[in-house]
């Protein structure tokens, strides 16, 4: 097995790749499937943060995300490393920039909210990538960092399941990625932050194909919705930390 690129050139040619097929599962294709439901809770929790101000999200892809949030704040950007990703969402009217999450290019305290979901797990240099979003956050304002958790059925799923395609030639493992535990995250946060609170996405649902069964996506997605801001949230697969920067 080839071990997975670390570097932005790999991990930005996979990304150039997966962009043809991005969005083949997502909204508008399946509006009530698992990727919808991820996008939600997602959503939700950003704009409890940033619902009227100023929003950049690190790793927008093609601009599913960004785009129902920008509906909702006084700005939003995105900024991601793959052109292929950026064309989709500048094709949506999105404001949305060519750089990396370890060097924003933006000016310090330039937002009140960053968010980066599914994103920061394919970054090598996890802590710059912190540094540089706290960097352009103003004071009072927000990071919201979703992490993939070990502690979580999805991780289980992926440790034994044959990874998914993104391509006709290429598979999901051939990229760089991490798990972090929310004990983990918590010794990540920068100084000059707290942790403030925190969500978990994907708790209960087992696997992405149980939310093609009609009944079963139906109690899953209520399910999720109950216990997404619970004690529960430690074993989300995506667990979101929100971190206040204070100065």
């Amino acid at each position: 097995m080839t071990r997975p690129g670390h570097d932005e050139a790999s991990i930005r040619s996979y990304y150039d790749e997966f962009s043809t097929r991005y969005e083949a599962r997502r909204r508008p294709n399946d509006p009530g499937g698992y990727h919808a439901l991820l996008d939600d809770l997602e959503i939700d929790y950003a704009l409890r943060f940033c619902n009227g101000g100023d929003l950049l999200e690190v790793g927008c892809g093609t601009g599913l995300i960004l785009e129902r949030l920008a509906r909702k704040c006084r700005s939003a950007k995105g900024v991601d490393l793959s052109e292929g990703m950026l064309e989709k969402a500048r094709e949506r009217g999105l404001d949305a920039t060519l750089g990396s999450a370890t060097s924003l290019p933006f000016e310090d305290k330039s937002f009140d909210v960053v968010c980066s979901f599914k994103v920061l797990a394919h970054v090598p240099e996890i802590a710059t990538a912190l540094d540089e979003m706290v960097r352009v956050t103003r004071p009072g304002g927000h990071v919201l960092a979703e992490f993939y958790n070990p502690w979580s059925l999805r991780a289980l799923a992926k440790r034994l399941g044959p990874a998914g395609a993104i391509s006709d030639k290429t598979l999901e493992d051939a990229v760089y990625t991490r798990f972090d535990s929310p004990a983990e995250v918590r010794k990540m946060i920068p100084p000059g932050c707290e942790l403030v609170a925190s969500r978990g996405v994907r708790i209960l649902t087992p696997a992405a194909a149980a939310m093609r069964v009609p009944l079963l996506r139906n109690v899953l997605r209520s399910a999720e919705w109950a216990v997404c801001d619970s004690p529960l949230a430690a074993f989300g697969g995506f667990w979101i930390a929100a971190i206040r920067r204070a100065s």
